[in-house]
Order: structure tokens, then sequence, then C-alpha cells
């Protein structure tokens, strides 16, 4: 009888205590889902800055590079979640845990601001880009895993630089003048 008041009296607060681990306290709960949150909303800011800096550089060509890596990012993240079929981490089993598809978007945006307009551009897209990516593991509801993001982050990049080139001002300007039955060719070229 003794051993079993000892077991019990000894082991109910280990297995009560081993339970705790599991238990989120309410400032976790909140932090998770603000960083969730802010994972929503921040995989497009990088996109949304591509677009900004197409329109304010004229960017034409870029316009068109943009759009052919972020739908590229789009549809061959989409074809892998449905042809992968792999369960989230959270227990849920909808099949669409890989890759992650805000890890994709974001670094789309992020790798198309590097390799088109620069690193000083990218560093910061970039940054941004891990944050969105940490809060898929880290969010409330624990989306992916880290194969998911690495697989997101793999497509995001690979989409752009398939399609994406440095963006090249014009470095030359010709002029030409004429009067007096004279004509003048002029070439100016800045480095």
């Amino acid at each position: 009888m003794k051993k079993a008041i000892y077991l019990i009296t000894v082991l109910l607060p280990i297995m009560a205590f081993s339970q705790v681990d599991d238990y989120d306290s309410p400032s976790e709960i909140r932090r998770e889902t603000n960083l969730e949150v802010f994972g929503d909303y921040a995989q497009h800011a990088p996109a949304i800055t591509s677009l900004i800096m197409i329109i304010a550089k004229k960017d034409k060509k870029g316009f068109w590079q943009f759009a052919k890596s972020y739908g590229t990012t789009l549809g061959v993240t989409y074809a892998l979640k449905y042809a992968i079929d792999k369960p989230r981490p959270d227990g849920r089993t909808d099949g669409h845990a890989f890759p992650s598809g805000h890890t994709a978007v974001a670094f789309s945006g992020a790798s198309f601001l590097q390799r088109r307009y620069g690193w000083k551009y990218g560093i910061p897209a970039y940054a941004l880009s891990g944050i969105v990516a940490y809060s898929r593991l880290e969010g409330i509801n624990e989306r992916h895993d880290g194969w998911d993001i690495l697989g997101g982050a793999i497509v995001g990049i690979g989409s752009t630089y398939l399609f994406t080139t440095p963006y090249q001002k014009e470095h030359y300007e010709l002029s030409f003048k004429r009067g007096n039955r004279e004509y003048l060719l002029g070439i100016t070229y800045n480095f």
C-alpha cells in the first residue's frame, strides 16, 4: 500500500508537469498569433516593392520579367503542393504543406529585387522574407517544417533567376545638331 501511495504521489506530479510543456501561456499564444498574422501580410511586401520599383524606373522589361517569375513561382508552388500531398506538422491532412506558399511568394519578390536592382534592395527584402519563413514555423498553427520552408525559398528564388536579368540603365546618349550646312553627330557614354 505504501508503494502505491508513493507511486501516486511521485508519478502524478511528474505526469501533470509533463503536460505543462505542451501548454502555451496566453502571452506565448498572443506572440505566435501576431507573428503568423505579420507573415500573412508581409509575404506580399517584397512583391509590392518590386512593382513600385518597376513603376518608378519605368522598367517595362522588368515588369515582364517580374510577371513571368512571379507567375512561375505561384504555378510551381501549387503544382508541388498537390503533387506531393504532404500533411502539415500541426496534424492537418489537407496535404498542402510542401512547399510553403508564403515563403515562396516572399522569396520570389526579394530575389527579384536583388537580381534586378541589386543587393541594396535585396538585403532588406531577404531579411523580411526570412521573418515570413520563420512565421510559418513558429506561428500559432505551426503550419510548416524546415523542409517546407526550404522548398518555398528554392521555388521563389529559382523562378526569379530563370527569368530576371540585372537592370541596365542606358549608358549612352546620341545627339545630332545641324546648321549652316554643318552636321554634328555626338555620342556621350556614361560609366
